[in-house]
């Protein structure tokens, strides 16, 4: 059980990570698989993930990658408990963007991508990378909650240690982009299968087919 985790997640806010999670929810429950869909805001009240939040609000501000490392673990070990064969996950592995806000060098990041590796096999990860140009997905996110959501944004960038350069949208904007390239780094080093779906003019049904697309092949060893 629990042998897929299908883990979405994307260059910036605004590029429809969360939109193409619940379509591909949808999808794999119709094909009478068992689908654990985990939302963006769920590890805030997932019990698998309560030590994260915990530490999270402690007052630091940020978690230590063996949390993360044992929350994966927990998740997974759960997952096959309940009789779940598919995960599908809003932005949570693996960790990146989180990791570099709290001031971890690429080593660090690839060393806790190695060990969430480890600590959920033999689940076989597959993730999907949605890449925009950030300042194009940064406007569509705009856009859709408000100008006021570009001050929260910038403000929370600024408030964390590895991310205190950013000031204004043009510098979030560099640090996405330089985000997105550790982060394909990161991935090409792990084996999993990594789907980088370059959004541009596609909309949310033309990004959900082509990437249904791509895990056909992945997915049928597995999925009922």
């Amino acid at each position: 059980m629990a042998e897929h985790w299908i883990a979405v997640v994307g260059s910036s806010p605004g590029v429809g990570k969360t939109t193409l999670c619940g379509a591909l929810a949808d999808w794999l429950g119709q094909t009478g698989a068992v689908v654990d869909h985990f939302e963006e805001a769920d590890v805030l009240t997932r019990a698998a993930f309560r030590a994260v939040a915990e530490e999270f609000a402690g007052g630091t501000g940020s978690v230590q990658p063996g949390t993360l490392v044992e929350a994966a673990r927990s998740y997974v070990e759960q997952a096959r408990a309940d009789g779940v064969d598919v995960l599908v996950t809003d932005a949570l592995i693996p960790f990146i963007p989180s990791l570099v806000a709290w001031g971890h060098d690429e080593t660090a990041i690839a060393q806790v991508v190695h060990d969430v590796a480890d600590a959920v096999a033999p689940t076989r990860i597959s993730v999907v990378f949605l890449r925009d140009d950030p300042e194009a997905a940064l406007q569509r996110a705009i856009e859709r909650e408000g100008p006021r959501w570009a001050d929260w944004y910038v403000d929370k960038l600024g408030r964390s240690s590895g991310t205190a350069f950013v000031s204004d949208l043009p510098s979030a904007i560099d640090h996405l982009r330089r985000e997105s390239e550790l982060t394909l780094r990161v991935l090409a080093s792990t084996g999993w299968n990594v789907v980088v779906v370059d959004v541009g003019e596609r909309d949310a049904v033309q990004t959900e087919r082509h990437v249904r697309e791509r895990l056909q092949g992945w997915l049928s060893a597995g999925v009922r």
